[in-house]
């Protein structure tokens, strides 16, 4: 059934899509302002350079910039101390742990963010160009209807025939191919908007892929952060030289060895005995 509605602030006499199709037009727009908001709140998530090489996006990503100064720091204090043995591990594990935020964020710019640049700026907007395209022939059709039906009145022909002639002949052929180019466009229209709800299922996937993307990234860093705490916690219980000040007393000696008496208790007391006892008191003496 044909409608009328507004497009562009001019009546249009003619609505040549289905209640459905019409439906679909509104979606078109409310897909459209979701996916484009997404897509720009998913990119600001991104660390990385984006649409670079591997080696250039990790130039200004966070992780790699800690990494580097941990493993600088550790080359100054080199491995004959407990603390640079600490920033070579974690500077390690914080590289690698950058390497797999850069796997992250290309598949997620590949997966995710690009197929929804394209939905939102590309496959969208094409569709909705059509719609318009068609609403222009319409009213060019409609146009072309009215100068035809203007001339048989002019004619004063009965309603039941068709006006003769040259310029008649013109005008019926001119509504014709615009009745044509409508029909044309119309099908086309059509078939692109029932394809878009169909892929609409492939559309919701995006977002089922980039949760799978993220618990993967997630699994590898967990995995990597596993395997370096025992080894972090080795370094450390290997160390020889043991903290004794600012230390409970009992961890003290524990971490020694089982000792009985606190190693700074026991060495003071055997300075003493060795040299302590044959101090003289020099205030003592002078009061006696």
């Amino acid at each position: 059934m044909a409608k009328g509605f507004v497009v562009d602030g001019r009546a249009e006499k003619t609505e040549v899509l289905s209640d459905d199709l019409l439906q679909v037009e509104k979606r078109l727009e409310l897909v459209k302002q979701v996916t484009h908001s997404t897509h720009k709140k998913l990119t600001a998530c991104l660390q990385g350079q984006q649409g670079t090489e591997t080696d250039k996006r990790s130039k200004k990503l966070p992780l790699i910039t800690l990494a580097q100064c941990l493993m600088e720091g550790s080359a100054v204090l080199g491995d004959d101390s407990l603390l640079g043995k600490m920033l070579k591990l974690c500077g390690e594990a914080e590289d690698k742990l950058a390497q797999e935020l850069i796997h992250f964020e290309q598949e997620v710019e590949r997966d995710v963010v690009e197929p929804l640049f394209v939905l939102s700026e590309v496959e969208i907007p094409n569709i909705q160009k059509q719609r318009k395209h068609l609403a222009k022939l319409v009213l060019d059709m409609d146009s072309s209807r009215a100068r035809w039906q203007q001339s048989a009145k002019s004619s004063g022909i009965s309603s039941n025939l068709q006006p003769s002639g040259p310029k008649a002949d013109a005008l019926r052929e001119e509504m014709e191919e615009a009745a044509n180019r409508v029909e044309i466009c119309r099908d086309q229209l059509s078939a692109d908007m029932y394809s878009f709800v169909a892929k609409e299922i492939d559309y919701a996937n995006y977002f089922q892929t980039l949760i799978e993307v993220q618990a993967e990234y997630h699994r590898k860093s967990l995995a990597l952060l596993q395997a370096v705490l025992p080894q972090i916690k080795a370094q450390q219980e290997a160390w020889i030289e043991k903290p004794s000040f600012g230390k409970p007393l009992d961890e003290h000696l524990t971490v020694s060895g089982g000792r009985e008496i606190a190693f700074p208790i026991e060495a003071c007391v055997t300075m003493l005995l060795e040299c302590g006892m044959q101090e003289e008191n020099m205030q003592g003496s002078e009061i006696g």
